[in-house]
């Protein structure tokens, strides 16, 4: 089982606006040994302290190899983030983790791996991205898919465009209400993946979002003949101590932070959206 873990300093090394509520706060640990040891799995989070304001989890974007730069975007939404919002480069917060079970990428290898993400909450699945992207020898085909309830609410726009030319690359975006300029596609996320071109009994999915459009984009999938136990998700909880003692988190038998966040589909669709679970 997973011990508390003491902080440890981070620096910042640049604090990148991504929209009027959301940010990207790029990190780098003080401690050399502190660097040497920390590892971590794309969908794994971290605990980031704000000294004398609180902590909170933030899912960790990077790549696993980018030399120590550890990347978290982060959407404002009470008084920590909106502390950490305030932080400029060379401020220090503590940091400890990373901790989860992260993305089952090694079981995507030689196969189409299938990337769906709606609403705000995207930032578990970038990693896997960036980390499919830098070893795409390993893979057949990504494809990515994304949905949001408003074309505005769209961040890394020029992101998903650069993807989008990358060779093997297939990427995929929707808006349920959009402006006359959205050039993508109008209407629920659920109607691109009819659009998607991968081999349903060859592919690996890994959804994040709302709980209830993960919901009904797994069911989608099972339809398109894709085994329920090629299908992961990442759950979201109000995660305080990242160790399973708090409580906080608990998801039926499981806690999010130590059994999650990325739970395989038949794991968790009974309790989707099933009320004080």
């Amino acid at each position: 089982m997973s011990t508390f873990q003491k902080p440890m300093p981070a620096k910042v090394l640049e604090v990148i606006k991504e929209s009027d509520t959301i940010f990207t706060l790029r990190l780098q640990l003080e401690d050399h040994e502190d660097r040497m040891r920390y590892q971590f799995m794309p969908g794994q989070f971290n605990m980031l302290y704000l000294f004398g304001v609180g902590e909170v989890p933030i899912s960790i974007v990077s790549d696993p190899l980018d030399e120590g730069v550890i990347d978290h975007t982060i959407r404002i939404v009470g008084r920590v983030t909106r502390g950490l919002a305030q932080l400029q480069a060379g401020d220090i917060v503590g940091l400890r983790g990373p901790y989860g079970r992260g993305w089952p990428l090694a079981l995507a290898r030689d196969k189409d791996l299938l990337i769906v993400t709606g609403g705000l909450g995207c930032a578990p699945v970038v990693a896997a991205i960036n980390f499919a992207l830098k070893r795409k020898e390993h893979y057949r085909k990504l494809s990515i898919v994304q949905g949001v309830k408003h074309s505005n609410d769209l961040i890394w726009r020029k992101r998903y465009e650069m993807w989008k030319l990358l060779e093997g690359v297939e990427v995929l975006l929707a808006a349920d209400e959009s402006g006359p300029s959205w050039p993508f596609h109008k209407g629920r996320i659920t109607e691109l993946l009819d659009k998607v071109d991968v081999d349903p009994e060859n592919c690996l999915a890994m959804i994040c979002g709302p709980e209830g459009m993960m919901y009904r984009v797994a069911d989608r999938l099972v339809e398109m003949d894709i085994s329920p136990y090629n299908i992961y998700l990442s759950m979201e909880r109000n995660m305080q101590c990242a160790i399973g003692h708090c409580g906080h988190c608990q998801f039926g038998g499981d806690f999010i932070c130590k059994d999650g966040p990325v739970f395989v589909y038949p794991d968790v669709r009974e309790k989707l959206l099933m009320e004080g679970v």
